[in-house]
């Protein structure tokens, strides 16, 4: 299973501790007087890779060396 809960054959898309941590900062404002609505909405600026190589195996995918090292996390 990926991070997020999906078993899949690989996943692409935000870093969820990356977003965790706008969102305590995003509270830190609030609790500290800011108006939520002075608070611009953000984008996820940083992204993963992770590539599942025992389900690509069971769908028989072969993943190129290349895409393995461009990952960011390989389950094996």
């Amino acid at each position: 299973m990926t991070r997020c809960g999906l078993k899949a054959e690989r996943a692409f898309g935000p870093d969820f501790a990356d977003r965790w941590r706008r969102a305590a900062e995003i509270v830190d404002k609030v609790l500290r007087g800011t108006k939520p609505a002075n608070i611009p909405v953000e984008q996820p600026t940083k992204f993963e890779l992770v590539i599942n190589l025992s389900t690509a195996k069971a769908l028989g995918l072969d993943v190129p060396p290349t895409l393995l090292a461009r990952a960011d996390e390989v389950i094996e």
